[in-house]
């Protein structure tokens, strides 16, 4: 067992909406380093800001044994978030299969080797775009895997299996998390479909209505995600990450037209992506529940993103 306040870190994807807010709790109690590619201008300086070391590289040949800093410091955790998604991903689609799915097998071997045998957790940021949709009902985690979001989706199915198998060769403690809707001042999906309302476009929807979400806010998904690490176990765990609270987009892209003053006009289209509705129950039990209403959480949204408009509708 790793005493508290002596983690050393390894957060891929770490410039990331969902790696650099983790990062940056964490480095406020732990030796915290950063993996990411640094591609846009002040990214390093961002985390070296939060405490951070940044380690600027690709997933996909990252070796933890030529950082500096860490020949003599083992790892203890991995948050592991990079990936190929959004129109990258459907790019080259044997890239992504080997960013998502091959370099996670290679990365739990090298922070295991690194760490000597000292690797409390790993966790696989997975996607809740991984589930066969299963119509009127919420998605448990021994649902059926399905392709929701094309190659992405299939990268990420591919991905857990590859993060199980290499944590089982090492006994490494494995938590596999299926991320759903995380949103806040970094965006996220309810933050594009706010951009949508603003410039008066459509927000296009499933037409089995009512699109159901459980939006998870940034302050939430922080501290699920490290209770993640605490949570890792061999055999590995896997579980839904999401909020606790069920809210369909409709309802909530209602409140959003509302703070901001805006209509909102909506279009159903069968070629539009099905909801993603999680099942909590798991996460209830071994993560716990998240605190941010959706109400409040979607207020802060606006308020980091767009301050200028909050409340013109009120």
């Amino acid at each position: 067992m790793v005493a508290p306040g002596s983690w050393t870190v390894l957060v891929t994807g770490a410039t990331g909406r969902i790696g650099f807010p983790i990062a940056r709790a964490l480095a406020g109690a732990h030796h915290v380093f950063g993996l990411a590619r640094c591609s846009r201008q002040g990214d390093e300086a961002r985390l070296r800001s939060a405490g951070i070391v940044p380690v600027v590289g690709d997933v996909a040949d990252f070796d933890p044994t030529t950082v500096p800093g860490l020949a003599d410091r083992p790892l203890t955790h991995v948050f592991h978030a990079a990936a190929r998604i959004g129109p990258e991903a459907r790019t080259d689609w044997q890239r992504t299969f080997d960013v998502n799915a091959a370099a996670t097998g290679r990365l739990v071997d090298a922070c295991a080797r690194q760490s000597a045998g000292a690797l409390g957790g790993f966790v696989f940021c997975s996607s809740g775009s991984t589930y066969e949709y299963q119509g009127r009902r919420p998605l448990v985690e021994d649902d059926p895997p399905g392709v929701h979001l094309g190659i992405y989706s299939l990268s990420k199915i591919a991905g857990e299996a590859v993060a199980r198998f290499a944590a089982a060769e090492h006994g490494v403690p494995l938590t596999v998390i299926r991320v759903f809707s995380t949103y806040g001042p970094l965006g996220g999906a309810p933050a594009d479909r706010l951009e949508r309302i603003l410039a008066g476009k459509e927000v296009v929807l499933h037409p089995d209505r009512p699109n159901n979400y459980n939006p998870v806010y940034e302050d939430d998904y922080v501290r699920l995600g490290i209770r993640a690490l605490e949570a890792a176990t061999d055999p590995p765990l896997t579980v839904n990450w999401s909020g606790s609270e069920t809210v369909s987009a409709e309802e909530y892209c209602e409140y959003l037209g509302e703070l901001v003053g805006r209509p909102v006009r909506f279009r159903f289209d069968a070629a539009a992506p099905w909801p993603l509705w999680p099942d909590v129950t798991r996460m209830h039990a071994v993560l716990g529940r998240t605190s941010v209403p959706w109400r409040e959480g979607m207020r802060r949204m606006v308020a980091a993103r767009h301050p200028e408009v909050l409340g013109a509708g009120r």
